[in-house]
Parts: C-alpha cells; structure tokens; sequence
C-alpha cells in the first residue's frame, strides 16, 4: 500500500491515514466540541445529531482499522487507462478479499467490502441498505464517506469546488435519508 499510488501525490497508505486523520479531526469536535483542523463542509444530518450519531459508530479501534485498511486491495487491480489515470477496479471487493487473508477481524472486513456503497447508493437502494446492515455499519460507512470526501477534496479542487459540491450534495442527501429510517425520528432539514 505504501508504494502504490493512488493520486500523483498520495499512496494508498497515505489516503488511508488521511482519512483516519479526517477522521480524528471531526469525532473530537462530535464528542467535545474541539475546534476543526481541516477545511469541512459539515452536513446538517451530522451536526443535528451528533450524539445518536457517536453513540451509534463501531468502537474506535475497529474505525481506525477499517479507515487505514480500506484501499488495501488496491495495489492488486490498479490498471492504466488510455488516458494515463489511475484506475482501481471494484477495489473494495479487492480490498475485502485481501484484508481477509491477513485478519480475521469480520467487522473491519465487512466495513471495507461496503466501503463505496454509500458513494455510489442510489435512493432507491437505501430502504434496503439500512435493512441489511447494523446500524452501526452504517453510521460509520456514513461518517467515513463523509471523512472521504473531504480527504479527497484536494483531487477535486478543494471544498469549493463544483465537483466536491456536486459529490457532497450526494452525500447529503442519503445521510438525511438514512437517518430518517433509522432514528425513526423526523430530523431538521
């Protein structure tokens, strides 16, 4: 992972500590309210429930694991496109099947399996999405995307860029879908 490129500045093991450090930087502000270090564009559905949402993630060391593992099988389908880029085809299963051989942790590899569902969820596909994972699979899943984002938001032109909005107005709407199935509860949008 570590000599595999993703981006032209960053390995597949840097993405996965990027994330993780996205990470770190908003569960500290979920939990006690610290001061942001990274540029974030927080969604409504996260900052209207914060507790349900930290009360509700898989325990800390099963998050940090999936986030630094969750590109693993990267190295084994990266291809070369025409174009010269970087391509990773179905790399979570890649991933997955890769984790799989060197943990038996089945959280972690269930998490980096679904790890671009919520990337590429459709709303049709979300009452099923939530009727086929716990809870706390999907808070993380949704945290973690969320954490993606924004990590990858350089690649894209920084948070104000048309094409991190388009992505994060993607994002924005399965949360608020998602939590309204599984709160049960009507949120403030």
């Amino acid at each position: 992972m570590m000599d595999t490129p993703q981006t032209s500045t960053q390995t597949v093991l840097e993405h996965g500590i990027s994330v993780h450090k996205y990470f770190n930087d908003l569960f500290q502000e979920l939990i006690n309210g610290s001061e942001l270090k990274f540029n974030w564009k927080l969604p409504q559905w996260l900052t209207d429930n914060k507790k349900f949402i930290v009360d509700n993630l898989h325990n800390y060391e099963i998050v940090k694991e999936y986030q630094l593992m969750h590109d693993c099988g990267k190295p084994y389908c990266m291809e070369i496109g025409f174009d010269g880029k970087r391509h990773f085809p179905d790399h979570a299963k890649k991933s997955h099947e890769i984790f799989s051989k060197i943990s038996d942790n089945k959280i972690v590899a269930d998490l980096i399996l679904k790890d671009m569902d919520l990337h590429l969820i459709k709303s049709d596909d979300v009452d099923s999405f939530v009727e086929n994972n716990s809870v706390e699979t999907i808070i993380t899943l949704l945290v973690t995307a969320l954490c993606e984002l924004h990590s990858n938001a350089e690649m894209f032109g920084g948070i104000d860029s048309t094409s991190f909005k388009i992505k994060f107005k993607q994002s924005d709407k399965r949360g608020k879908q998602i939590l309204k199935l599984i709160t049960k509860e009507t949120i403030l949008i």
